[in-house]
């Protein structure tokens, strides 16, 4: 009886369960829009001719005169390039006419007959000094040569010092653009001791320029002053050992250096702009650098102390930056 009631609802059952999974089925294309839509057509389109192709590896045209003929023959244009260089006007670019120091200053004594001859020529030569001053005392009124050699030796002492504490914000305040890289040019990973210890001359000025740059009244005032000084400088390198000079053994040092600013300007100042090396200057002591001398191998059951290895020692050797 089961049986045969079973068999007379199948096809009922059949009937609903088609119905069921059709509504499903349309529940599932309204949700999914991607259903609904055709699927697309693809159409290609050529796109717009490349008069241009740039040359490949093993090309006809190897040249970049050939490549920018060809270029250029296509109609595409060749952007042309400019060599720029950038222009400070707060400081000139160098030194104009500067001051020939006399052979033998410092040592040579003014009523010698040499050091008398030497003497007689500064004094002409101080014509274009005295003309250059009278420039400079219309924009600064107080600017004069006796106060000025201290007033320079004290940005002198304080550029230093700030070198060695390695105060760049204090420094550019100080030195103008072109002195700033020479002086800190090499100092990375170094140990500065400086110390200014006594005047053994008082400082004088020996030159004075006033050019223009860019246009003609853009002046610049150019002082060189002659200090004779002991000073006292000790350069370590990055492990701590000694380079260059001395901490216990001072020296008397005779430089000439040259102070600008930039008249025009209201809010400039004097700023040490480089210093005068002459020719007849003795050469520097060599530099001495750590290096690295290669050692006995030895095997892992040696040690070094065992082997009596003697370290060569090396020779002093002139170094240049």
């Amino acid at each position: 009886m089961a049986a045969s009631i079973t068999r007379a609802l199948a096809p009922v059952q059949r009937v609903l369960g088609h119905s069921l999974t059709g509504k499903t089925q349309c529940m599932e294309s309204l949700l999914d829009p991607a259903r609904r839509c055709p699927p697309p057509t693809l159409v290609q389109m050529r796109t717009k001719k490349r008069h241009f192709i740039p040359p490949s590896v093993g090309a006809k045209h190897k040249t970049f005169s050939e490549q920018e003929s060809k270029a250029k023959a296509a109609g595409v244009v060749v952007r042309q390039q400019y060599m720029e260089r950038v222009i400070n006007i707060t400081c000139t670019a160098g030194i104009f006419d500067p001051y020939i120091p006399p052979e033998g200053d410092a040592r040579l004594s003014t009523l010698s007959k040499e050091g008398l001859r030497q003497r007689t020529e500064q004094l002409k030569q101080s014509a274009g000094s005295q003309l250059a001053v009278r420039k400079i005392k219309d924009h600064d009124p107080d600017f004069n040569t006796k106060g000025f050699p201290a007033r320079a030796q004290e940005i002198f002492i304080e550029a230093h010092a700030n070198l060695t504490s390695f105060n760049k914000e204090n420094l550019h305040s100080l030195v103008t653009e072109r002195c700033y890289p020479e002086m800190v040019r090499g100092n990375r990973y170094k140990t500065l001791r400086w110390s200014f210890l006594e005047s053994l001359e008082p400082p004088r000025v020996v030159h004075v320029r006033c050019p223009d740059m860019v246009s003609k009244g853009n002046l610049y005032g150019q002082v060189t002053v002659r200090m004779h000084s002991k000073q006292m400088l000790a350069i370590y390198d990055r492990f701590g050992r000694l380079m260059y000079g001395s901490e216990a053994v001072p020296r008397d040092v005779l430089e000439y250096v040259v102070f600008e600013r930039h008249l025009v300007s209201p809010y400039s100042r004097w700023r040490m702009h480089g210093k005068i090396v002459p020719a007849w200057a003795p050469p520097k002591d060599p530099i001495i650098k750590t290096i690295m001398i290669p050692g006995p191998q030895l095997k892992p059951w040696e040690e070094f102390e065992e082997s009596n290895y003697e370290v060569p020692k090396p020779k002093a050797v002139q170094w240049h930056k």
